[in-house]
């Protein structure tokens, strides 16, 4: 088992203690029933519906033979040649309406992956670029990335639901019996989205390292990858694409949140840093 994948299952569980020792917060023992239960539910939900949920809000279309034939003629080959590299079985293929240059896989398993492609990124980027992003793509359905991401970001979101519900509810007359009461419902409110964001950051920050190693492993070279990321860092600049904070985790490039707490806190790590990493592996 690598640093890096234990280091996640230990954020996993901060995340999870940081809802149910929340829930405490607002209301005792009851409150940390509730903060169990979002963290089931939120669980589950994510684990079965993340990648439906991610392809729907950005009115992902199949590619396949039939559909988008010109798209699969190109991309397929890429796609599948590499999943012969690393194992895994094909990944559905979908494209994004979108002129914004980015890509994400999801999926719960190899088994049930997804990859998708905006229209922009196609259109940039030469057949070696889009191998270099494709497996930095594979690389976290490889590394089952997905899932822990999704599960955290979904974590993260029921924690800042929670902070939201202090602010409307409140602590009872009864939580200052068991160490809650006002105090603990104002710290709830103003430092678990904060927390919850960081823990966030540090999972998805590490596994974009991981599959950006994956890229260079799997293609052979760790240029490819490199001259993807220098177009998608200038075109990205000029054409940001607009995401929501529990999906934005998953693309390559990190999209723009708009305004709020998301933007103070980034879920990828510097694009000159991965380079400068890439760059290493020569």
């Amino acid at each position: 088992m690598s640093v890096n994948t234990l280091k996640t299952a230990a954020l996993l569980g901060l995340l999870s203690a940081v809802l149910i020792v929340g829930g405490g917060a607002i209301s005792g023992r009851g409150g940390m029933y509730i903060g169990l239960t979002l963290a089931v539910v939120m669980n589950f939900s994510s684990y079965f519906f993340s990648d439906k949920i991610a392809l729907m809000s950005y009115a992902a279309q199949p590619v396949s033979e039939s559909q988008n034939p010109e798209i699969y003629r190109r991309v397929a080959p890429i796609v599948r040649n590499l999943c012969q590299r690393m194992g895994l079985p094909m990944p559905k293929l979908w494209i994004i309406p979108e002129d914004s240059p980015n890509a994400f896989a999801t999926g719960r398993n190899p088994a049930h992956a997804s990859v998708a492609f905006t229209s922009g990124i196609l259109r940039i980027m030469d057949d070696r670029e889009i191998e270099g992003v494709v497996a930095h793509e594979l690389g976290h359905v490889l590394h089952r990335d997905i899932l822990i991401s999704s599960v955290a970001a979904t974590l993260a979101a029921a924690i800042t639901l929670l902070a939201r519900l202090t602010f409307w509810f409140g602590g009872s007359s009864r939580d200052n019996e068991e160490g809650g009461g006002v105090f603990g419902a104002l710290a709830m409110m103003i430092l678990a989205p904060i927390a919850a964001m960081l823990i966030q950051m540090a999972i998805s920050r590490s596994r974009e390292y991981d599959a950006d190693a994956a890229s260079a492993k799997y293609t052979g070279t760790p240029y490819e990858l490199i001259s993807g990321l220098q177009k998608l860092e200038t075109y990205s600049q000029r054409l940001p694409m607009q995401a929501t904070p529990s999906t934005a985790h998953l693309f390559i490039i990190k999209p723009k949140l708009g305004l709020g707490l998301g933007n103070l806190f980034s879920t990828h790590p510097p694009t000159e840093e991965r380079i400068r990493r890439l760059q290493a592996m020569r």
